[in-house]
């Protein structure tokens, strides 16, 4: 099986060694540069598997590069940041980012991190012709229909633009419409890991969640909210 591909995109010249050191050692393949022209240049060349961001970069603005990444490539995105407002932590994830890291960080939660994430192929398989009557791999509720096998989620036919996490948190609660999912459980399933401090990423991305199903004209069934446990998908 070939190495998974990391692309460390960090301009603190000790930080970005640290980082390539530390995934080198867990056995990924991993290229490092220094600002986010070469980082687009270098996803141009050879897309990776995952993408290391910083988002203080010299020559842009790291959510500005991992928009442009997105809009070229499935790769999942790392963001690292020393802004702990959480301001640039929503800015982050709704322009795709799958995660973030607040510097200073633990190399082995770094690494544990980039493990958890890797888990499933950067790309996905291209979905067969549906035949006539509804596959089984697709789960219908009211005017939603959530594809596992082709991971596309749509509302009254049309496809809804989701990212890799936000079709994983809507597939947990639509595999149980009804049950209230804790916020515990989805970081579990979504993210493979246990750690309390991530309790923040399921929110935002609960919140960007929502905000693009209703964009595209979802009433039923709703996300709704169960205050201080969780989250449900009614109709």
């Amino acid at each position: 099986m070939p190495e998974q591909s990391v692309l460390v995109v960090e301009d603190t010249e000790e930080i970005r060694e640290l980082v390539t050191t530390v995934l080198e050692r867990a056995g990924f393949a991993v290229r490092a540069v220094g600002t986010g022209a070469d980082a687009l240049a270098e996803v141009r060349r050879d897309p990776p598997d995952l993408i290391v961001l910083d988002l203080g970069l010299p020559d842009a603005d790291g959510t500005e590069i991992c928009r442009q990444i997105r809009a070229e490539t499935p790769c999942y995105v790392l963001m690292l940041t020393a802004r702990a407002e959480e301001v640039d932590l929503l800015i982050g994830l709704a322009v795709g980012a799958d995660g973030y890291m607040a510097k200073p960080f633990s190399p082995r939660e770094l690494t544990a991190r980039v493990q958890a994430m890797l888990r499933f192929p950067r790309t996905m398989p291209a979905a067969a012709p549906e035949p006539a009557a509804l596959p089984e791999s697709v789960r219908r509720l009211a005017e939603l229909e959530v594809d596992q096998d082709s991971r596309e989620v749509r509302v009254d036919g049309a496809v809804v633009d989701l990212t890799r996490t936000e079709f994983d948190l809507l597939a947990a609660l639509a595999s149980r419409p009804g049950r209230v999912l804790q916020r515990e459980t989805l970081l579990r399933e979504v993210w493979q890991t246990d750690w309390e401090g991530n309790l923040r990423l399921v929110e935002a991305h609960m919140s960007n969640l929502r905000r693009k199903l209703v964009a595209a004209g979802l009433s039923s069934p709703e996300i709704r909210t169960v205050r201080g446990v969780g989250y449900r998908l009614v109709a």
